[in-house]
């Protein structure tokens, strides 16, 4: 790739010749004025001030000024030559950006034209300017000095010669050190602007260790390529040291020996004023200019360049972390562990409230108030309520997204939040995460080792998969998230829970999507994983008669048994059930709210129009379920 730039930029100078000359032929004012900066002074000197000629010292002091004068309109007069320079190739990396913009749909190209192609058409300009102003001064320079005294040359030449000599040879590992350094701290740039955004996701998914580890990686790989930058450095000034400060210790410590040799004290002080005012000044903008514009310039056009993606050097970077497609989510979905759980003692409880509180204020009403539980192993729970009860808080609670005002929460004997609870619980919302990639992928996101397609295949059978995977063509298919349904989301992350290792398994309306015989094999498939405790967020009265245990919340009537206990106990929990009881096929009515006159409330009561299996008691506000979310095709009454 390096070959190939540098042969595009030698076919561009080639083409631009004349451009070429005529800013050489402009810096020569700039050489002019490199050349009279020390030979000025020296004959100000020697034959002026020295000789007790005033008027001849103060001549060539005017003679210093006027090239001064003459150096600054070569100057301007390069600035439009370097313009002309650097705007065509400006132009022709616009041009490749908006071709492969439009051709090839890339993402990168905002990123190309508002900022990259910028950063290449002024690093490049720096660098024609430094390098060349580098070049003409050391030029007039030398050839003032050797018409000062030769002698002065054999002092100043060796070490500014040995100066550059070692610039040059670094130059190359300095240049690559430099772009890993900038390569390292994009990757880093690139994964947390993903991370930051998907903080609660993370959470949700237990994936803190893994995201920190990753974050760790990066961090670690940018602090090496920093440290190995910075060791090269080293070298740099050492370089800098050597042609630029050298002369000047070497100038003054041979001073008796060159007036021995017949050089003059005005060629002495031109010589001083040769290295310290031309050659130093114009070395520091050369080892800085290079050591770090032309590596930076180097990474631009790389991305900027036809061939080969935009952001290969950061996703090489970064494979370590993410060998997935490059689209795919830096958040993890928010289902599961990060490390593997084992499975929790018999004896311990899978699940333990301890007069939990939580409010989303400190002045706001408790949407759960003391509230007690003990969840035994292996037990199958689903969670009912109104609407905006706080059955989702609970499940955040459970999580470890939120923070009880009082109380203690422990899974599997583990406090939450921390670590150990998170590697033993896996979160699947109603808003089902998939990602850009191969079926197995999206299926085993949540393990640590890759997943026996034997396994895999299995479980898509238990949660009810297999027509989908058949239809993506097994499991190395790929999955598009925006080409499938609701639906056949959730059941893709619902397989992707039922892989993880974590035995309490948290579905918060994970199954809204499905219909009814489809949530039944995905409850029933968790329910008898071996070791395994659910929580379901019931949205049907199904889900509750299949539960072992209901907590049905109300606030400060929250009630806790098995649905025949509720209906015997809990006259609150009969009317939520009523809500739920199928309809007859003929006529409709509006929704009525329970114990709601008014008929506002967001609860669907009795003779709701619909076939009695794809009611949502209490979901959303404004939730419609589309016919193609529905797993059996069929639409409800009334639907076109």
């Amino acid at each position: 790739m390096t070959d190939g730039l540098h042969a595009r930029g030698l076919r561009f100078l080639a083409v631009r010749w004349r451009v070429l000359l005529r800013l050489g032929l402009w810096s020569v004012l700039e050489t002019g004025q490199s050349f009279l900066i020390g030979y000025a002074p020296a004959r100000a000197l020697d034959d002026g001030f020295l000789q007790g000629r005033t008027e001849t010292g103060l001549g060539w002091l005017g003679v210093a000024g006027l090239g001064v004068v003459v150096g600054a309109y070569g100057t301007a007069r390069v600035y439009a030559a370097v313009a002309a320079l650097v705007e065509p190739l400006r132009d022709r990396l616009v041009r490749r950006v908006v071709e492969r913009g439009v051709r090839e749909a890339d993402r990168g190209a905002l990123s190309g034209l508002t900022q990259q192609v910028e950063i290449a058409r002024d690093t490049s300009a720096g660098l024609v300017m430094v390098s060349r102003s580098f070049v003409f001064t050391a030029v007039g320079a030398l050839v003032g000095l050797f018409s000062l005294a030769p002698l002065l040359l054999l002092v100043v030449l060796p070490p500014l010669a040995a100066g550059v000599g070692l610039f040059a040879v670094t130059l190359g590992p300095l240049a690559r050190r430099q772009e890993a350094f900038l390569v390292a701290d994009e990757a880093l740039a690139d994964r947390l602007g993903a991370v930051c955004p998907g903080l609660r996701d993370i959470t949700a998914a237990g994936a803190e260790q893994r995201m920190s580890a990753d974050v760790e990686n990066l961090v670690d790989a940018e602090l090496r390529a920093a440290r190995s930058l910075a060791r090269f450095g080293v070298l740099r000034v050492a370089a800098l040291a050597l042609g630029g400060h050298l002369p000047i210790v070497l100038l003054l410590a041979t001073a008796p020996w060159l007036l021995r040799q017949g050089v003059t004290t005005g060629a002495l002080i031109g010589a001083l004023s040769y290295v310290t005012q031309s050659l130093l000044p114009a070395l520091h903008n050369l080892v800085h200019g290079l050591g770090t514009s032309g590596s930076r310039l180097a990474v631009v056009l790389r991305r900027l360049a036809p061939a080969g993606p935009r952001r290969d050097a950061v996703n090489r970077a970064t494979s370590h972390a993410e060998p997935a497609d490059d689209r795919r989510p830096v958040a993890a979905p928010p289902a599961g562990p990060s490390v593997t759980a084992p499975l929790p003692n018999a004896d311990t409880p899978a699940l333990t409230l301890s007069c939990v509180t939580f409010a989303y204020g400190p002045a706001s009403v408790p949407v759960i108030d003391h509230l007690d539980l003990a969840l035994p192993s292996g037990s199958h729970l689903a969670v009912v309520g109104p609407s905006g009860i706080g059955k989702s808080t609970l499940t955040a609670l459970i999580a470890g997204l939120l923070r009880p005002r009082r109380g203690t929460i422990r899974v599997c004997g583990e406090a939450v939040p921390g670590p150990e609870a998170v590697a033993r619980r896996v979160l699947i919302p109603q808003e089902a995460y998939v990602f850009t990639g191969s079926l197995a992928e999206n299926l085993a996101h949540l393990r640590p080792d890759p997943v026996p397609e034997a396994e895999l295949l299995s479980a898509a059978e238990a949660v009810g998969l297999v027509p989908l995977l058949e239809t993506l063509g097994g499991p190395e298919g790929r999955v598009d998230p925006a080409a499938l349904s609701a639906g056949e989301r959730q059941l893709i992350a619902l397989t992707r829970a039922y892989l993880a290792e974590a035995p309490l398994a948290l579905l918060d309306e994970a199954t809204c999507h499905l219909d009814g015989p489809a949530e039944e094999r995905a409850e029933r498939a968790f329910a008898a994983r071996p070791g395994g405790t659910l929580v379901v967020v019931a949205h049907r009265i199904s889900s509750a008669r299949r539960a072992d245990r209901v907590l049905m919340m109300d606030g400060r009537d929250t009630a806790y048994g098995t649905h025949d206990e509720l209906l015997r106990g809990s006259a609150r929990y009969r009317e939520l059930v009523g809500a739920w009881a199928p309809v007859p096929r003929e006529g409709s009515q509006p929704a009525l709210a329970l114990r709601d006159p008014d008929g506002v409330d967001a609860v669907a009561g009795p003779g709701l129009a619909g076939d009695g299996r794809h009611v949502v008691a209490h979901g959303p506000v404004g939730q419609v379920q589309v016919p193609r979310d529905l797993r059996d095709g069929r639409p409800r009454r009334g639907e076109g």
